[in-house]
């Protein structure tokens, strides 16, 4: 680690907000611009095909081999050549002596002659000469020949060598999310690993002496960390690979250590905003640089953001509410972004009408929570930063912008499900 890192920025040095409030805020807009402009997609990493599920691909992908790579029975039945069962019918039932058997994996060791057929398996390689195939449905055994009770034409029945994929095709395309059924046309054309963009490696720190740890029964005046492991989840859900080892002392020196971390972004959780003990935006306007402090929205009014090194950071609140709806504006973008993803929220959206009106102040942007009642969609809150449960409640949420002062029941608005695409 430089060394640079541990001095204080000059120029910055004096910055120190606590307990004199917001001079001014930070658009929505403006925010979002800045994270575009300072979190670019990652370099990329040769990763095994087992381990690509979600990765974004770095780089096309080209086939260099046909698939399948063979002619090959699409079915059960008899491989033959088709002028042989010209004109059979129920009927007409054509005569063809039976020479042997295919089976998948094994080439059939000699050529079909005029008359002639081979019993053959699902997936097994046509034999020469033959050039489709008669289902076994269509058929009569008797003895060692067939009687072929139907008519097939060439490449009946037939997969036919790179009818799925061609030497040369563009498989996949740069930028793709991998689905688990491109992980499976990855392996079909033999390649056992495959270029992705480096998810990014995200510090989560917790800070406040009156948490507990993750899961803990509350008690008496502490109260137990909800932030860590939501985060957590956020953090794998936008691609990125999360470390939490756990809650950070509410002391300068172990949150700057903490955020002086071997990642690619640091989230610090509580301890962002103006009052005596928020030690992070100090930390970061004196080690590094905090452009960002202070957001004209609710309820992540505190959220802030800038670099500490090649690190992005970013300030959360530590009232859950504001926490979640801080990275999901801020936080998640530029994950998704480092990571390759898309920017957009990775939420299903509906339009539907309020059931009542759904009040806003003009000058800031409000994340309000909602849940769908019926037909209709219910405002749940806009203020209550603490009330996680708002957020379970909720089906989703509704983005005021900060020319408006609300809709009038009736109005049709668009809801962010928080159910994932």
């Amino acid at each position: 680690m430089s060394t640079r890192e541990h001095e204080p920025n000059a120029s910055q040095a004096n910055h120190d907000v606590r307990m004199r409030g917001f001079a001014s805020r930070t658009t929505v807009e403006q925010a979002l611009c800045w994270i575009d402009e300072h979190a670019c997609p990652l370099e990329s990493q040769r990763v095994s095909i087992h381990a690509a599920w979600q990765r974004v691909l770095a780089n096309d992908v080209v086939s260099a081999v046909d698939v399948p790579g063979f002619d090959r029975s699409m079915m059960d039945g008899y491989a033959v050549r088709a002028d042989d069962t010209s004109g059979a019918t129920p009927y007409n039932r054509l005569p063809l002596h039976v020479v042997g058997q295919a089976l998948p994996g094994v080439e059939f060791p000699q050529e079909v002659a005029s008359g002639q057929a081979v019993r053959i398996m699902t997936g097994a390689p046509l034999p020469r000469g033959a050039d489709a195939v008669l289902p076994v449905e269509r058929v009569e055994v008797d003895g060692e020949r067939i009687l072929a009770q139907d008519a097939v034409v060439r490449q009946k029945h037939v997969g036919v060598k790179g009818e799925d994929i061609r030497c040369g095709d563009q498989v996949l395309p740069r930028g793709r999310r991998l689905r688990p059924q491109d992980i499976g046309v990855l392996s079909s054309i033999g390649q056992a690993e495959v270029e992705v963009i480096r998810a990014p490696r995200v510090r989560i720190i917790v800070t406040g002496n009156e948490l507990l740890p993750a899961g803990s029964l509350p008690s008496e005046h502490r109260i137990s960390d909800s932030n860590g492991p939501m985060l957590t989840s956020l953090v794998t859900r936008d691609g990125g690979v999360p470390e939490h080892p756990g809650i950070v002392p509410d002391d300068p020196e172990s949150i700057l250590k903490a955020m002086q971390s071997d990642v690619d972004v640091v989230l610090v959780s509580g301890g962002s905003s103006v009052g005596q003990e928020d030690h992070a935006p100090v930390l970061l306007a004196t080690h590094g640089e905090l452009p960002i402090h202070g957001i004209a929205m609710r309820p992540s009014s505190p959220a802030g953001m800038g670099r500490l090194g090649r690190r992005v950071v970013f300030l959360l609140p530590g009232n859950p509410v504001a926490c979640l709806s801080a990275y999901d504006f801020f936080a998640g973008r530029a994950i998704r972004r480092l990571s390759g993803n898309p920017t957009e929220w990775p939420y299903l959206t509906v339009r539907l009408p309020l059931c009542r009106k759904l009040v806003s102040t003009v000058g800031r942007v409000d994340y309000a929570r909602v849940r769908m009642n019926g037909d209709a969609i219910e405002p749940l809150a806009i203020s209550g930063a603490s009330l996680l449960s708002t957020t379970t409640r909720a089906d989703g949420f509704v983005v005021i912008p900060a020319d408006s002062e609300g809709y009038p029941e009736g109005t049709v608005v668009e809801v962010f499900c928080f159910d994932q695409r």
